[in-house]
């Protein structure tokens, strides 16, 4: 039980949510009409001292699951193998807790630098599926993930003895990932792109004689043309964006998307990202005047 406790404690604390919802699956239920999930609203504090019905529960077949209620700052990626987790940690997406739920499957909440709004957060959480190879399907601003300390009652993983392995939880360093205020930046100009791509094929516009189309930075970096020289994607991209009615700070925060540490210290990056915002907005003040 000591252990039990002390999985769930360090799980939760590593989350860092006020208040968390548990829910408490039982897949055998729907078949004769009872309720498949019981939920409870828990804080920290009620959910430790009610690991004992948990585990009672566990035992009589459910499932526990856990997630932060309300917005929150976490994102959960599903279905990871270990040399994805070793991947995210070597890109600068060292998860906050790490679970393995069932042999050789992990879960893993990462902890943004905010509080996400709804559609922000899934947008990020499904960022993170995709770039690590996680379940795109299990990627939403309020997925339930696994609760260490309890076993996995799916079926498949049952022993020829009827029983099932253990979810356990691997880290819960609760740390902010490293490249947070990038990617979220990087998720949100993206949001905001698509925003303005719906809104196009909604009402057309023509701005500057040009259709108001919208592209990604990600896809000047893919271009060809620019020969993998990111100074050379980061003006083209100003320019495009700027002449195409994106807000200033929305460029200046994609270019940051990527590691601009080899400029120096966070003021020498921030002078580059201001110089090069500087010379797209004259370039495009020039593009006004000859029309």
């Amino acid at each position: 039980m000591d252990k039990n406790v002390h999985a769930v404690r360090q799980q939760i604390e590593a989350m860092g949510a006020a208040v968390f919802e548990v829910g408490l699956f039982k897949p055998d239920t729907a078949a004769h009409g009872h309720a498949s999930m019981i939920p409870r609203v828990w804080d920290a504090d009620t959910l430790i001292r009610s690991v004992p019905w948990l585990r009672y529960q566990n035992a009589d077949g459910r499932n526990i699951y856990v997630r932060p209620k309300g917005e929150h700052d976490l994102s959960l990626v599903d279905d990871l193998t270990a040399e994805a987790i070793q991947r995210m940690k070597a890109t600068g997406f060292t998860p906050a807790a790490i679970i393995e739920t069932s042999p050789g499957n992990f879960q893993a909440w990462l902890k943004h630098p905010a509080i996400l709004p709804r559609e922000l957060s899934t947008a990020a959480a499904r960022k993170l599926a995709e770039q690590s190879g996680g379940d795109k399907g299990a990627a939403d601003w309020r997925h339930f993930g696994r609760l260490a300390g309890f076993t996995n009652r799916k079926p498949k993983y049952a022993s020829e003895a009827g029983l099932y392995p253990f979810v356990r939880l691997i880290e819960a360093s609760g740390v902010r990932y490293a490249e947070g205020e990038r990617f979220v930046a990087s998720v949100r100009f993206d949001l905001a792109a698509k925003a303005r791509e719906r809104d196009t094929r909604a009402h057309p516009l023509r701005r500057n004689g040009k259709d108001n189309v919208s592209k990604t930075i990600d896809d000047f970096r893919g271009d060809p043309r620019y020969s993998g020289d990111n100074t050379r994607v980061d003006l083209a991209f100003a320019i495009y964006a700027l002449s195409h009615g994106a807000a200033h700070e929305d460029v200046a925060a994609a270019i940051r998307t990527r590691d601009l540490s080899h400029k120096g210290t966070d003021r020498r990056q921030r002078e580059y990202v201001e110089r090069t915002m500087a010379k797209a907005s004259k370039v495009v003040g020039s593009l006004l005047l000859d029309q």
